[in-house]
């Protein structure tokens, strides 16, 4: 299932992070851990924020993802599930025909 996590990290640990170097480290291995169709870095409520778009096979890999930005950066997540306009048209039509 199509899913996008948002993660809105906390200042104080991603400054550190910053600082040791850990940040480039611990965003290579969420994006190498996810193979996200799509990844974006930027400000979110007023904190700094990542938001990837990928496929989650499993319930069960929450924790795998979720765990490292919340022990290292001390993150807030949200995971929700998405659609594309392929996905969107699939189930509209799938409307019509029901």
């Amino acid at each position: 299932m199509r899913v996008m996590l948002r993660a809105r990290l906390d200042t104080q640990a991603s400054n550190e992070a910053i600082r040791s170097g850990a940040l480039p480290k611990i965003m290579q291995a969420l994006t190498e851990t996810l193979k996200p169709e799509a990844a974006y870095f930027g400000p979110s409520d007023g904190a700094r924020s990542c938001t990837f778009v990928f496929d989650m096979q499993d319930s069960s890999q929450m924790p795998t993802i979720a765990e490292p930005l919340f022990e290292q950066l001390g993150a807030e997540i949200d995971i929700h599930p998405v659609m594309n306009t392929e996905d969107l048209q699939k189930g509209l039509a799938a409307l019509q025909n029901s």
